[in-house]
C-alpha cells in the first residue's frame, strides 16, 4: 500500500536534500509566521526544489495577508498552500480562486467534537490536515510535538483526504497506521535534532517504519493512494497571482 509523507518545517538547504533522498512525497515550508522554522519567503524560494515526480512544495502559513499570499504565489510558485491559522470557509474559498492552487486546510483536534468542523470545510478544501491542539496560550499553531487520542478517527471517513500531523515519530508511526484510515502523513518535531534542525537518521527512521506495515494490518479504506494526490485541474498556475478586493 502506497501511502504519502510531508516532511514540514524545513530551514536547510541539506535537510531539504535528506528529505527527498529518504522519499518524502511533499516538502513543507513555514512563512513568516510565529514558529521557530519559520522562514522568509526570499529563503523559501531559495530551498525549494522543483518537483521530482510526485514531489510538491507546500507552502504553510498562518492568517496570511492577501499580499503575502501573492507575494509567496508568485516568487515561490508553490505546489500547494496549507493554511494553519483561522481561515473561515469563505476565506479558504476565496484564496483557492485567486491562486489556483490546492488548498489545505489545518484544524486542530483534541476530541470527536472537534472532528464535527471538517465538515464545513469538505466541499471548498482540498485537503484536511488534522493536527493536535497547541497548548493552551501558545501563539506557535504546530509542531508541539503533540499527539491526540487517535481512536476518535475509527469512523472518520471525509469525502477529501486527510493528513494526519501532530506528534508522529518513527516509534509511533506503526501506532497511527494501525489506528487510523489516514493515507498521508505529516511530521515535523518528529525527526528533528532541535527545532528547525532535522534528524537524518530519524528522517530515514521513519520512513522505514512506515513501510515496513503490512496491508493486512491496515483498517479498511475506501480510497486507494492514487485518488489523494493533487489533481492539477486548478484555474490557474501560480505565476502572476495578484491579490483582489475579495480576498
Amino acid at each position: 500500500m502506497e501511502y504519502l509523507v510531508k516532511m514540514c518545517g524545513l530551514t536547510q538547504e541539506r535537510d531539504v536534500e535528506a528529505a527527498i533522498l529518504n522519499g518524502a512525497n511533499w516538502l513543507g515550508f513555514i512563512i513568516e509566521c510565529p514558529s521557530p522554522r519559520a522562514l522568509s519567503i526570499e529563503k523559501a524560494t531559495h530551498l525549494a526544489k522543483p518537483p521530482q515526480g510526485l514531489l510538491k512544495r507546500v507552502a504553510v502559513t498562518v492568517n496570511a495577508s492577501d499580499i503575502l499570499l501573492a507575494k509567496i504565489c508568485t516568487l515561490m510558485q508553490p505546489d500547494m498552500l496549507q493554511l494553519h491559522g483561522d481561515e473561515s470557509v469563505q476565506k479558504c474559498a476565496e484564496i483557492k480562486a485567486f491562486t489556483g492552487l490546492p488548498i489545505i486546510k489545518a484544524l486542530p483536534i483534541r476530541t470527536s467534537q472537534d472532528l464535527q468542523r471538517t465538515k464545513l470545510y469538505e466541499d471548498t478544501v482540498d485537503f484536511l490536515l488534522l493536527d493536535a491542539k497547541p497548548p493552551k496560550g501558545s501563539t506557535q499553531r504546530g509542531g508541539h510535538g503533540l499527539t491526540f487520542d487517535w481512536t476518535i478517527l475509527d469512523e472518520f471517513n471525509p469525502p477529501i483526504p486527510y493528513i494526519l500531523a501532530g506528534g508522529l515519530t518513527p516509534d509511533n508511526i506503526q501506532a497511527a497506521l494501525n489506528n487510523t484510515n489516514a493515507k498521508i502523513f505529516d511530521v515535523a518535531s518528529g525527526i528533528e535534532a532541535s527545532a528547525g534542525v532535522k534528524d537524518h537518521a530519524l528522517m530515514a527512521q521513519f520512513m522505514k517504519s512506515l513501510h515496513m506495515t503490512k496491508n493486512t494490518e491496515r483498517k479498511n479504506t475506501t480510497r486507494g493512494a492514487e485518488d489523494l494526490r493533487p489533481t492539477g485541474n486548478v484555474s490557474r498556475g501560480a505565476e502572476g497571482v495578484s491579490p483582489t478586493g475579495n480576498v
